[in-house]
């Protein structure tokens, strides 16, 4: 089951068409139950998405124990985060929220896809320097 997770985020990054590139390692526990996933992707306008994920498979079910995927431009500036840190206890999705520059809303555990959805998005809608000529 873990392992179907982690190739349906391979073909996730590997079919989007604004990922330029990608590295990504998996650690496996030893029993192979349990998994960090770390990567960094840029994409075509050199934005950065970095992942972290702790996957823990127990009882034919899968949980996602901690996350973070922080997107970023090219300067390194945060244009969103999704984690699960436990510091926004007011909401009701505790812990798990986005932050969009300096602010914070409610929030699911999103899929990798969606997060690539959202951030091809994003670089479509960017105004393109040699079109503002």
């Amino acid at each position: 089951m873990i392992k179907r997770y982690l190739e349906n985020i391979d073909e996730a990054i590997a079919s989007s068409s604004s990922v330029l590139s990608s590295n990504t390692q998996k650690y496996f526990s030893p029993d192979g139950k349990t998994v960090y996933l770390k990567g960094r992707l840029v994409f075509v306008d050199s934005s950065i998405l970095e992942i972290g994920m702790f996957i823990t498979e127990s009882h034919q079910a899968l949980a996602i124990e901690k996350y973070r995927l922080h997107y970023m431009d090219t300067n390194g500036r945060m244009l969103f985060r999704y984690d699960n840190a436990p510091h926004h206890p007011e909401m009701s999705s505790h812990p798990n929220h986005k932050h969009i520059f300096d602010k914070a809303i409610e929030s699911t555990i999103p899929l990798l896809k969606e997060v690539l959805n959202e951030i091809s998005a994003i670089i479509i809608r960017k105004p393109h320097s040699k079109n503002l000529k």
